[in-house]
């Protein structure tokens, strides 16, 4: 077995300062292995000393040459840890050098993970170009939106160019078209140059169903368990100390040697270990230990649908030491609350009830029977800050879900729009807009791929059509391998200069200063109370922090409907109204309340007022 190092990669192949690639492959039932040197039609023979780790030293792979491993003399098969797949994902590896890349963020610190305002993106449809120096191209205008994070979608290499990035094969190789390794450092280099953190979206939990050659080299799955996409990786098994050691070294990879400042890991519901040390809990071990090193912050935000804050609780209280996350629950209750249906997942979520429930707990199900699941789900979160839970209004899958791949702009009203976008900026959770979002993007966000085995591709239409059933859908499926499927999904950049996208880009600017300038800005969940009303459809939400004190009335009816603030001392001063005609709504409430005075709250708005300084 090799040894995990904070300073370096051991698997793969890597480079010595003075050019010397050092070449290591896990094939434990491999009778022999060899590299062999594509570009030169050259094979040179792997030792091993019994470990099932077989090796060589040499000057004759340099950086840029394509290869591969031969196993047993005949079998070629593309390297592992695979670092770049320029011909594909059925192509040969090639060996790429990340040292040599020239960084110039040596002053750059992470932001405290209280202060990450999110933003998601895909990186094949957030540009026209769909890569990484599309996104660079870009970053003023997050900066100028306000976010601080960029998150985004898997880049690991996956069949063709269009994906959403969760059928990775290679998770050591970033995709091709999109830019290879030396783009993605330049893409981090040049965020921290602008102010944003990057989040990275990795899959721990699956490998995708084409170009999947781990089997080939070693067990590195289990049909003890079994996930959507087929047996689990395995973590806990007889050799499972060399799989743990390759998911441990590419999370390492990442922040060490891209600068990445989290990693987001995909369903780790579905992710099985048994193991005394839950592999979760080791990758935080070790990321710790880099930042020691480094003196950089690193941060694991995790997907889960379980509701288990074993996964969110510190090492020290027998956690696995996640520092947060997503918290879809807040967002299934917000979209039933805006007068989202209510089939599927969705059927759990009684809207504004459970949404001040989240508000409160962070999860709706903590410790609650769940009808769906037919069990009890969830633990409670009293224990654990605000900045532990990612909220939203939308993201990926809860767009990608849709079968036509409707984005809010689609489905509900422009009122309700900055509704729900004051509903998650309020909140005492860290914000997250998913791409277009902040403009009310119209084109779709659907599924697709480009897979090459027309077996696949008819499996992925059959399954996609399937799974819309728990939504009584009758229509068809937009088509994932058509790459018109694809181009719809890319972003409309000129919406930002036509109306009302224009004024909603504005409001969404302006409700993000006033989180950063008011105590909206701490995800403080000691000091907030929430007021709801079932029968008129409204909510109170009271933040404090210091002297000051705000107030959100939220209408998620379609009616006017009379709210009072609380009588104090201090008038209430207006900071947001989504209602005034300023961001294109019906009417404006009072600039200043004192007392008691009745408010007329308009349809489907937010009110924010507040008594005391800002921040």
């Amino acid at each position: 077995m090799t040894t995990t190092t904070l300073t370096h990669r051991t698997l793969g192949i890597t480079f010595t300062p003075d050019g010397l690639a050092q070449v290591c492959v896990w094939a434990p039932f491999a009778q022999d292995a060899a590299l062999y040197l594509v570009d030169k039609d050259q094979q040179l023979p792997l030792s091993t000393n019994g470990s099932g780790y077989w090796r060589t030293t040499t000057r004759q792979l340099q950086p840029g040459d394509t290869y591969r491993f031969r196993l047993n003399g005949s079998t070629d098969l593309p390297d592992p840890v695979s670092m770049a797949q320029p011909d594909g994902v059925h192509g040969p590896s090639q060996a790429v050098d990340v040292s040599t890349f020239v960084w110039t963020d040596s002053a750059w610190q992470n932001h405290s993970l209280d202060d990450y305002i999110l933003y998601e993106l895909h990186t094949g449809t957030f540009s026209p170009a769909g890569t990484f120096t599309g996104i660079e191209e870009r970053l003023a205008h997050l900066v100028d939106l306000g976010i601080n994070a960029i998150e985004i979608m898997p880049v690991a290499q996956f069949p063709g160019t269009r994906n959403w990035g969760y059928d990775g094969v290679f998770p050591f190789a970033v995709q091709h078209s999109y830019g290879g390794a030396a783009g993605l450092q330049q893409l981090v280099d040049a965020a921290h140059r602008h102010g944003l953190a990057v989040v990275l979206d990795v899959v721990y939990n699956h490998i995708g169903p084409e170009g999947n050659y781990l089997p080939a080299y070693g067990p590195y799955f289990t049909d003890r368990y079994h996930t959507p996409w087929g047996d689990a990786l395995d973590f806990d098994g007889e050799h499972s100390a060399s799989v743990r050691q390759y998911f441990v070294e590419n999370a390492l990879m990442w922040f060490r040697d891209f600068h990445i400042d989290a990693l987001r890991l995909d369903a780790v519901h579905a992710i099985y270990d048994h193991s005394p040390v839950h592999i979760l809990r080791e990758i935080r071990e070790q990321a710790d230990a880099l930042s020691t090193q480094t003196g950089r912050q690193h941060y694991l935000i995790i997907e889960s649908d379980l509701n288990d804050t074993r996964y969110i609780e510190s090492i020290t209280n027998n956690g696995y030491g996640m520092d947060g996350q997503w918290n879809d629950e807040f967002h299934h209750a917000l979209r039933v609350a805006a007068g989202g249906e209510r089939n599927g997942y969705y059927a759990d979520y009684d809207g504004i009830r459970h949404l001040a429930k989240s508000y409160k707990d962070a999860y709706v199900y903590d410790g609650l029977y769940m009808p769906r699941r037919d069990s009890i789900v969830g633990s409670p979160t009293t224990t654990h800050a605000g900045r532990q839970f990612v909220v939203f209004s939308q993201n990926h899958d809860q767009i990608g879900n849709r079968m036509l791949g409707e984005r809010p702009g689609q489905l509900v009203s422009f009122a309700m729009q900055k509704l729900m976008a004051g509903a998650v900026l309020t909140s005492p959770y860290l914000p997250m807009l998913f791409m277009g979002e902040e403009w009310g993007e119209s084109n779709p966000f659907l599924y697709f791929v480009s897979h090459s085995d027309p077996t696949l591709v008819e499996a992925v239409r059959q399954g996609r059509q399937a799974e819309f059933a728990a939504f009584h859908s009758t229509l068809d499926a937009p088509d994932p391998q058509d790459e018109n499927t694809f181009q719809q999904s890319k972003l409309g950049w000129s919406l930002l200069v036509q109306e009302p996208h224009q004024t909603l880009f504005r409001y969404y600017k302006t409700l993000l200063l006033l989180r950063k300038q008011s105590v909206l800005r701490a995800p403080d969940r000691t000091a907030l109370t929430v007021v709801v009303d079932e029968d008129q459809q409204t909510l109170t939400l009271h933040r404090r922090h210091d002297h000051q004190r705000i107030v959100c009335l939220m209408n998620f009816s379609g009616d006017v409907k009379s709210m009072s603030l609380p009588e104090q001392d201090q008038p209430w001063q207006k900071l947001l109204d989504s209602a005034d005609p300023v961001w294109l709504g019906p009417a404006a409430a009072p600039l200043v309340i004192t007392g008691s005075t009745p408010i007329s709250l308009q349809p489907e708005s937010i009110l924010v007022y507040v008594a005391g300084e800002l921040l």
